[in-house]
């Protein structure tokens, strides 16, 4: 990592962590993390970076949280087997693309935060209530898992926006690593199932240039909310 991206990324960092005590597979992960990071600050989006001293047993490599009106986008690296399996069978020379596409991602979950619009509906959609269980907090679960499939399928498709926009070339590589991930999950319909969205986004002559990255996708996840749930 250059002195200057290191600056950057630790300026943003709520950890007191110095560039030295970053590991090697963190450093990767922020440099290739730093477009999409500067983008966001662009923006002036409350992003604060986190580096967890040990991952736990159900952290993914990266992750976007909430707390005290800011985004907390957590590095969960140290001693978690995730953050190399997530790309096997995908040389490292072509993993940077990917974890660029994961940093929209977790930035779009922030945008949608910072807008106030985190598990809220678009105009004209409203949630009609149908599943009936004897069960409230069966029915409390498949409310969360279904807004949460909602917030990643919205992100999943930011994702491939950026890809399109900054790498077009790679865009074929990145959605298909996605939509392997996703078809790995455990349930359809579960929280992270968006293949809804992403059988909407193949190509990525689908996204408006015309439109800022967030605003460009509106339409499209609107669509796929409509064969999601």
């Amino acid at each position: 990592m250059q002195k200057s991206s290191a600056a950057f990324l630790l300026c943003l960092a709520a950890t007191g962590a110095s560039a030295a005590q970053l590991t090697a597979a963190e450093t990767r992960w922020l440099t290739a993390s730093s477009p999409v990071l500067s983008y966001a600050k662009q923006l002036k989006l409350p992003i604060d970076i986190i580096v967890q001293p040990q991952a736990g047993p159900n952290d993914v490599p990266m992750a976007m949280g909430f707390a005290d009106g800011r985004c907390k986008l957590v590095l969960s690296m140290r001693g978690n087997p995730n953050a190399e399996a997530i790309f096997d069978g995908v040389p490292e020379a072509q993993q940077g693309v990917l974890i660029e596409a994961m940093a929209a991602h977790e930035v779009a979950h922030c945008w949608r935060y910072a807008q106030g619009s985190w598990h809220v509906l678009p105009a004209g959609f409203v949630e009609v209530g149908n599943e009936q269980s004897d069960s409230p907090e069966l029915l409390a679960l498949s409310k969360q898992m279904r807004e949460t499939r909602r917030e990643e399928g919205f992100s999943d498709l930011v994702a491939l926006a950026w890809t399109q926009r900054s790498h077009p070339a790679e865009y074929a590589q990145v959605h298909g690593w996605l939509t392997q991930v996703r078809q790995d999950q455990p349930a359809s319909h579960g929280s992270h199932d968006t293949r809804a969205w992403l059988k909407l986004a193949s190509n990525g002559a689908v996204f408006s240039s015309d439109q800022g990255l967030f605003d460009g996708v509106k339409a499209l996840w609107s669509t796929g909310l409509l064969q999601a749930e």
